[in-house]
């Protein structure tokens, strides 16, 4: 039964936030207002609000929690903190779970470097970031750039110390080489504070600083030093011209702009420092009930609280009416620019983002029905699992599962498995296994499985099915043409249940690169396993070697190291440390990797 419209005749006109739950008790949204009982009673008025997510939304609710508040910061701060406990369906929400690569300063480190680093939701402390880039070749392209132009370490911290002359990266001037005393701490904070400077697009203030390095090194009549200064200079004013969109206005400011085709939205967050475009950042959600107003709210509150290099401003698209309270809580300015050149550039692109995240979208569906019939599947296959496996002259068999929904990768639910009853080349054995396994005890069901194989694979996979009593789950095998003497280009073969010969598809075929791209992604991720089960295997075999240390020891020191590298280079009191080991134990690590070396 949904939710009665006439019970909202007790609800109080004070400030709060509220709650819609399904019958389950889950949380579909969280909104709030200055006055309850008339924000909730328009979701349910004849007219509706104008938003047509908002009756499928309404006909789902059967209950409505409210909570009180005093203020509307209070709300604002509550209605956020709700929102990231309970992830409703229809908020507006960014995601933690999402891997960011970052560029890190260790600055609290005598000899500070930068690297690229991973992470998800908030990064680690102790350190500080720029980014976040989403793409990691974005990171490494920024990394490279900042080696060519300030000449920190690249060295890790065990190499700084255990290095008694200067690496290949001195001579080559890429490295100032703090490791054998050859620059002074003062002058390696410079250039740390000049590659901080850089990556918060402070490019003047370098460009200043260095200019007086550079006077002055010619007044001391070191002009070899001058010279690398003047070719810093001239590679910072080039990275300036070529990555830069030079605006009108100066200072460090983001523009968000917003585009929406019902319930589908597109934010984009383009990201001005000192007054030039070094950024721009897209952010879709889809099954939205919330209108530009409280997206734009809940964006604000999720992506600029608690975070670090924050802009003094950020131009809005439109006019909100807790302006003065975000502005308070956020500690930056926020507007809607008399002249909205900048807001409607934002637009703009969120317009031609969404549209091109639609296209492609739309081409995935299209794949998926032409595989439907093509394939003549039972089933539109939304969810599709494909399983290969992988080993090494019969070592370490393994095989791994990988999952698209809706044409996507699905990785949270990739799946890894160690053959245990399987001989070592028995491929046949290995696939029985693992299906066997996947279908025992589950739930979820895909609408398709690939096979990596051939014909007698797919009869295989059928009988596995069977034996589990499952019958609505669609059947192919993807197999690779045999080579030819000739070298010659290899095509796919698809083979259907019931049918005797295998599907041919066009090589122009995009429904071809997509059972292509499924296929080799599980292929991927199967000896990605194999390769890491092999590696640790290969240092558990290493450690066999040295006399004294048996299975309880090798354990202890592969779990409290994580790799047989580090073993090797751990200190004697590191070694110690770990229970059982002893200094005559430490004494034939020592001489074991001596002789290897």
């Amino acid at each position: 039964m949904t939710f009665n419209p006439e019970k909202l005749s007790a609800f109080p006109t004070s400030p709060g936030v509220y709650l819609m739950k399904n019958k389950e008790g889950k949380v579909l949204y969280v909104g709030k207002a200055n006055n309850l009982k008339q924000r909730v009673k328009q979701y349910f008025a004849t007219h509706g609000d104008g938003r047509k997510i908002v009756p499928y939304l309404t006909s789902q609710v059967e209950e409505i929690d409210i909570i009180l508040v005093t203020s509307e910061k209070e709300a604002l701060l509550l209605e956020n903190n709700l929102i990231k406990k309970h992830q409703p369906k229809y908020n507006a929400l960014l995601k933690d779970d999402k891997s960011y690569f970052s560029l890190a300063i260790n600055h609290k480190h005598q000899w500070p470097m930068v690297r690229v680093v991973r992470y998800k939701g908030k990064p680690p402390r102790n350190q500080l970031y720029f980014g976040p880039y989403t793409k990691g070749h974005a990171a490494k392209q920024t990394l490279n750039l900042l080696r060519r132009l300030f000449p920190l370490r690249q060295c890790s911290d065990h190499e700084l110390a255990s290095r008694t002359r200067p690496c290949i990266l001195y001579d080559i001037k890429k490295c100032v080489a703090p490791c054998v005393n050859k620059c002074t701490k003062e002058e390696y904070d410079t250039l740390v504070s000049q590659v901080i400077h850089f990556l918060k697009g402070h490019d003047s203030v370098i460009v200043k600083e260095l200019k007086k390095e550079m006077a002055e090194a010619s007044k001391k009549q070191n002009f070899e030093k001058a010279d690398l200064i003047l070719k810093t200079i001239h590679a910072i004013e080039a990275t300036i011209e070529t990555q830069h969109v030079e605006e009108a206005l100066s200072g460090d400011y983001d523009v968000l702009g917003i585009y929406r085709e019902a319930d589908e939205v597109m934010l984009t967050q383009m990201v001005y420092r000192e007054g030039k475009l070094i950024d721009s950042y897209n952010h879709p959600f889809s099954h939205n009930a919330q209108n530009d107003n409280e997206l734009l709210v809940s964006f604000l509150m999720q992506h600029y609280v608690d975070k670090e290099s924050l802009p003094k401003k950020i131009l809005l698209p439109m006019l909100l009416p807790e302006t003065q309270t975000l502005s308070a809580l956020l500690n930056i300015r926020l507007s809607y620019p008399k002249s909205p050149t900048l807001t409607h550039m934002a637009e703009n692109n969120a317009r031609a983002n969404f549209n091109r995240e639609k296209e492609a979208k739309d081409l995935t569906e299209r794949v998926l029905i032409e595989m439907e019939e093509k394939c003549h599947l039972t089933n539109y296959p939304e969810r599709i699992e494909c399983f290969d496996n992988s080993n090494i002259s019969g070592s370490e068999p393994v095989s791994g599962m990988v999952v698209y929904t809706k044409g996507a990768r699905d990785r949270q639910h990739y799946r890894k498995y160690r053959i245990r009853e399987a001989g070592p080349s028995d491929d046949y054995g290995a696939l029985k296994e693992v299906l066997s396994r996947r279908f025992k005890t589950t739930t979820t069901l895909p609408d398709l499985i690939i096979i990596d194989g051939g014909k007698g694979h797919l009869n295989l996979a059928k009988k596995v099915l069977s034996d589990n009593n499952i019958s609505t789950v669609d059947l192919i095998a993807v197999a690779k043409e045999e080579h030819k003497h000739t070298k010659g280009m290899t095509a796919e073969r698809v083979f259907l249940l019931d049918h005797d010969e295998p599907l041919t598809l066009k090589p122009n075929s995009p429904l071809l690169f997509f059972l292509q791209q499924v296929r080799d992604e599980a292929h991927r991720f199967a000896i990605t396993f194999q390769k890491a089960r092999r590696k640790k295997q290969l240092f558990a075999s290493a450690l066999d070697e040295i006399s004294g240390i048996g299975p309880v020891k090798k354990k202890r020191l592969l779990q409290h190291f994580g790799s047989f590298k580090r073993i090797l280079e751990a200190s004697p009191e590191d070694l110690l440390a770990v229970k059982g080991i002893t200094q005559a134990d430490v004494k034939r690590l020592k001489e074991w990797k001596k002789g290897k070396l």
